[in-house]
């Protein structure tokens, strides 16, 4: 990628994704607002056209953050190809082609590719062919074996793999352990949150309430947002004793 965008002077960049759910829905929207930065302060935005292509049969998940991210896409030019469901890629001609045959064009291809689960978990005999395994989405219990109980990007669940979707169902995760230890009834309170744009695969994504209840984020507005990852990035890289015991070890 490097080594293209050097000697980039212009053409048709696409931005892909092959299908989801992969690790973070919004990283390819945040790459595709990146390279239009980018493009703009080496004045080869006008001479650039960026087209976003997904399977989704909108820029997004959920309706209202499709508003929003629309919005944003409409505001930097960059064009929108929906219902994309890739069939391969022809590298002779610089074409994606959809399994009905649509053919898109490109002079740089970015695409994310189909996201699996471990290995290890096809090799168990738990999980299917993309060795996911079926999984409860509201008490995270195995569906096959009830003392098995799964989380993060080892579940078949639609909702994002990234890692804080992970942190949110660990919540509900532990507290289900314990119940089934104790033959209790599980909990199913498992609500799908992810960071400033809190979402479920059953219900609508709404404004993000993390980390405060009803108060919603710190800061509010695209820059202030921005700001608070910056510091929370500081803050955590100078915070863990970790960080420090490398930088000991720079030192000496």
């Amino acid at each position: 990628m490097h080594g293209a965008l050097r000697h980039w002077n212009g053409g048709r960049l696409v931005v892909h994704i092959t299908e989801m759910p992969i690790k973070c829905p919004v990283a390819p929207l945040e790459f595709a607002f990146l390279a239009n930065s980018w493009l703009k302060d080496r004045r080869l935005r006008d001479k650039t056209e960026i087209v976003y292509v997904t399977p989704l049969s909108s820029a997004f998940t959920k309706p209202i953050a499709v508003g929003v991210f629309g919005q944003v896409l409409e505001e930097k030019r960059i064009k929108v190809v929906t219902d994309f469901h890739i069939g391969g890629v022809d590298n002779d001609r610089h074409k994606i082609v959809s399994r009905d045959g649509k053919e898109i064009d490109y002079n740089l291809l970015v695409t994310v590719p189909t996201n699996a689960g471990d290995v290890a978990m096809g090799r168990s005999g738990l999980a299917n062919k993309l060795n996911f395994v079926a999984t409860n989405g509201h008490t995270l219990q195995s569906k096959q074996h009830t003392n098995i109980f799964v989380l993060g990007d080892a579940t078949d669940l639609p909702s994002s793999k990234s890692s804080l979707v992970a942190h949110f169902q660990s919540e509900v995760l532990a507290e289900n352990i314990l119940h089934h230890i104790k033959g209790e009834p599980l909990e199913s309170q498992l609500d799908g949150r992810a960071c400033q744009l809190d979402s479920h695969f059953n219900l609508q994504t709404v404004g993000g309430t993390y980390p405060l209840p009803v108060l919603g984020p710190f800061l509010s507005g695209a820059d202030l947002n921005h700001f608070r990852k910056l510091a929370f990035r500081w803050i955590y890289g100078t915070s863990r004793s970790e960080v420090w015991r490398c930088r000991e070890l720079a030192i000496s």
